[in-house]
């Protein structure tokens, strides 16, 4: 029971999939972070069914930008662009931190997120689907959700309060480290053996640059951050894979 509330858990806060609802508690809460990268596989699972449907080009390029958005209910978009907006104001920690905290959204984050749906868009429009394609994406979802759930256990946090520093706090964070370490590592084997090693490097480049920008600009992580590096971990190894189709490694 304790492992199906923890799932649940973990789906209730990061998509938007109905699931049971339980009271978040300390046994329920202290593994969320290892359930983090299900979702990953929901997301790829339904990816693969649009790139099987015979559908238009730009149809099924729409479909796979917007998969991630029904599943996940735009949460890491928000983050994304709160981020956006703070990294922009090049003011300083705290300012940039009260930026995480306003509910508008300004200027920045609205340009900063029409220009990643068109690239984003315009790359899915380069993805040619087959099935070995199909499984390196399921994979690299979810390994952007292993490293995701591991920087929660790892990095310093930027304040003491917010949905970052609930899950680390509940979370048993030797167990959760050593579980998504295991997971990432594999899935860097699965990959690379995909032909999909460039994904590989364009995941962990993403996070060594989310964990310096989080340390220098912000002082630790926050959920918005967290958003924030999925996003760009998703677009970058979009974009690999496009570039290892080109280079005829798919």
């Amino acid at each position: 029971m304790i492992v199906l509330q923890t799932i649940a858990v973990a789906f209730a806060m990061f998509s938007a999939i109905p699931v049971p609802q339980f009271e978040w508690n300390e046994k329920n809460m202290r593994y969320a972070m290892c359930a983090f990268p299900l979702i990953g596989v929901v997301i790829g699972a339904a990816w693969c069914v649009c790139g099987a449907l015979p559908l238009p080009g730009f149809a099924k390029a729409a479909g796979f930008a917007l998969i991630p958005v029904w599943i996940t209910g735009g949460i890491h978009l928000d983050g994304y662009a709160d981020t956006c907006d703070a990294l922009s104001s090049y003011g300083d920690r705290e300012k940039k931190l009260e930026i995480l905290k306003d509910p508008h959204c300004g200027a920045f984050a609205v340009i900063r997120l029409c220009s990643y749906f068109l690239a984003y868009f315009a790359l899915c429009t380069c993805v040619s689907f087959t099935p070995r394609v199909g499984v390196l994406w399921v994979l690299a979802l979810v390994l952007e959700r292993a490293l995701s759930g591991l920087a929660v256990a790892s990095f310093p946090m930027a304040k003491n309060t917010g949905l970052a520093h609930t899950f680390a706090t509940a979370a048993d964070k030797t167990v959760v480290r050593r579980v998504l370490a295991v997971l990432a590592a594999v899935l860097y084997v699965g990959m690379a053996a995909l032909g999909g090693w460039a994904l590989v490097l364009a995941a962990l480049a993403v996070l060594w640059r989310y964990h310096a920008v989080s340390r220098k600009q912000f002082g630790g992580i926050t959920g918005d951050l967290a958003g924030w590096f999925l996003q760009k971990a998703e677009l970058w190894m979009l974009a690999a894979l496009c570039a290892c189709q080109w280079g005829g490694l798919l």
